[in-house]
């Protein structure tokens, strides 16, 4: 079986095809970053109309690489949410419209899950359960994963997500978007910080995340500071700690209080080195996975994974999109 994944919750377009017995054949990403950069953020009608332009050919560049026809394929899965209502519509219209004059299933996919299975592509000896921890523009999640389609939510961001946060500090810093890669840049360039920042809701029994108090602070000493390129470097360099510091920290407690060994990272933010490189340190009797790096940010193949997967046990037939987290992932 021969699966196309169609990614389009927000600002990337991203298509894969995936086989069943020889993995991901191909997949190709457009990134809307300078369409985006000079509002610190995405908009989403021009992300809407940028999908437009780009979703046919994109295609017809995947299907050449590839070397195969709109004829061999079997199923196409598209990303029906969390995401921007515009994207996503554009994307599910595509997905459908595609599967009709192909007279094949188009399966809805949740973007979440396809994130959180996402090093599965790889990693061909992970399988559930494991703890999932889930870190993004959009989400900061825990979850346990029992299996390939029973979930359950055991501690999410009360507030701002990591990502989110990153991209504003960034941007109150002078850096441009997205502000995840640019904070990681600065922080390199120091050993040490001066700065001590809060480390929210680390001590907590509970597995919950909160940073808005976090990004709130920040942007105080930041707006009372004058920056030069060396006091960014410092709060850049403490600041990272400071939600990497928490986000290590609740995961290790889940894993070694839930008796889970195994942890996956997944999600924009699983990108970022430091972060990779302390898990690793710090992980004790945990085995931690992340996806490939070309995985890790919005992209087609973990949807058209995510599609092989479902395909055993649900086909859905259906046009309607999930702007906002699918029930599965509500706790």
């Amino acid at each position: 079986m021969i699966i196309l994944g169609i990614e389009s919750s927000c600002d990337e377009t991203g298509l894969a095809l995936y086989h069943s017995e020889r993995g991901i054949l191909g997949h190709i990403v457009n990134s809307q970053h300078n369409i985006h950069g000079k509002y610190g953020g995405v908009v989403p009608e021009l992300a809407s109309r940028d999908h437009v332009l780009k979703l046919v050919p994109l295609l017809e560049e995947l299907l050449n690489q590839v070397e195969i026809q709109l004829k061999n394929i079997d199923l196409i899965a598209f990303t029906n949410g969390p995401g921007l209502l515009g994207p996503l519509l554009t994307g599910a219209s595509f997905a459908k419209s595609l599967a009709w004059s192909l007279n094949i299933k188009a399966i809805e996919i949740d973007h979440l899950e396809a994130h959180i299975f996402s090093a599965m592509i790889s990693e061909k000896n992970l399988k559930p359960p494991f703890i999932s921890l889930l870190v993004s523009g959009g989400h900061t999640m825990l979850s346990l994963i029992k299996n390939n389609t029973q979930h359950e939510i055991i501690g999410k961001t009360l507030d701002d997500s990591a990502g989110e946060v990153f991209d504003k500090v960034a941007r109150h810093l002078g850096l441009s978007y997205p502000g995840g890669p640019e904070i990681s840049k600065m922080s390199e360039k120091t050993k040490s910080s001066s700065y001590n920042f809060p480390r929210p809701m680390i001590n907590t029994k509970c597995y919950n995340f909160s940073f808005s108090g976090l990004k709130t602070h920040v942007t105080q000493v930041i707006n009372k500071t004058e920056l030069n390129s060396e006091i960014i470097s410092e709060i850049a360099f403490d600041f990272e700690n400071s939600i990497i510091d928490v986000l290590i920290s609740k995961t290790l407690k889940a894993s070694k209080n839930l008796k889970i060994k195994n942890i996956v990272v997944a999600g924009g933010v699983s990108a970022n080195k430091k972060l990779r490189e302390r898990f690793d340190k710090e992980k004790s009797d945990s085995i931690v996975y992340f996806p490939d790096l070309e995985f890790s940010t919005d992209n087609g193949a973990m949807i058209a994974y995510m599609g092989w997967l479902k395909s055993k046990v649900d086909l859905t037939n259906s046009l309607e999109i999930t702007p906002h987290p699918s029930s599965r992932f509500i706790s």
